[in-house]
């Protein structure tokens, strides 16, 4: 039921949702000034949500800063990779990767260069209608064909959330007695609800954010003032996690 209410407050509060639903009642209003000052009022909420230099101000003091790879001492027992990288298509039967694959090239880059040892996926299905669809094993079997050695990963298949991807990745560590360095591996904007996460179920972690969203700080004509379908896409992601953070919080997982 958590995982299904989740996904409906996800498109709840998407700012295309809100910018949609604004629109349809200015055209719907009879009364002249009420019609304008809905139009208004829209055009105002689009603006703001589609300013990419918004956007980025209010997520740069959100997502955890990445680091150098060079400023990893020694080597960690294991790369916690949390899942939510895939889509599965069943056509031509292989995985779809999304922005957050970087999740898992870092990982990759890390074992190669030796800076952790085994690399663990985090991931169930995160589909309400595939259940089916395994992200860890699906990612596993991609690595395989990438030249990864079968013995250095280490599958987690059951968790569909970050809470879930805390619980069940102790219970893999604990039952192969795991328990040197973890380095937790998740995009930058993850980062802060998933440590938590982890400290919660009594891991202690070290981040190493991915894929951060917020870059330096630009002035450029186009960042502040044009607007972006990908500032839209941008504060859907910001405000997930707000809201994750926040239920996460009410749930006791953090």
């Amino acid at each position: 039921m958590f995982f299904i209410i989740s996904k409906l407050l996800a498109f709840i509060i998407a700012p295309v949702v809100w910018v949609t639903a604004l629109l349809i009642w200015a055209l719907l209003a009879k009364d002249p000034k009420k019609k304008r000052k809905l139009v208004i009022i829209t055009f105002v909420v689009f603006y703001f949500f589609s300013n990419s230099f918004i956007v980025d101000e209010c997520m740069r003091p959100y997502e955890t800063p990445a680091i150098q790879e060079s400023d990893i001492k020694g080597t960690y027992d294991v790369g916690i990779v949390l899942g939510g990288m895939i889509e599965y298509d069943p056509t031509f039967v292989r995985p779809q990767f999304n922005r957050a694959v970087d999740r898992l090239m870092q990982a990759i880059n890390l074992y190669k260069d030796g800076k952790i040892k085994r690399i663990l996926i985090s991931g169930g299905s995160g589909s309400i209608l595939e259940k089916n669809m395994l992200e860890a094993v699906i990612l596993k079997n991609y690595m395989i064909k990438l030249g990864i050695p079968d013995s250095i990963i280490i599958v987690e298949k059951y968790s569909k959330n970050t809470h879930e991807n805390a619980v069940y990745s102790k219970k893999v560590l604990d039952s192969l007695h795991i328990t040197g360095r973890c380095l937790l591996i998740t995009s930058g904007f993850h980062m802060p609800r998933s440590i938590r996460c982890f400290k919660k179920v009594g891991m202690e972690v070290t981040p190493y954010s991915s894929d951060r969203y917020s870059g330096p700080r630009k002035f450029v004509f186009d960042h502040v003032f044009i607007p972006s379908t990908g500032a839209l896409d941008e504060w859907n992601v910001i405000l997930h996690e707000w809201l994750g953070m926040l239920t996460y919080k009410i749930s006791g997982y953090i």
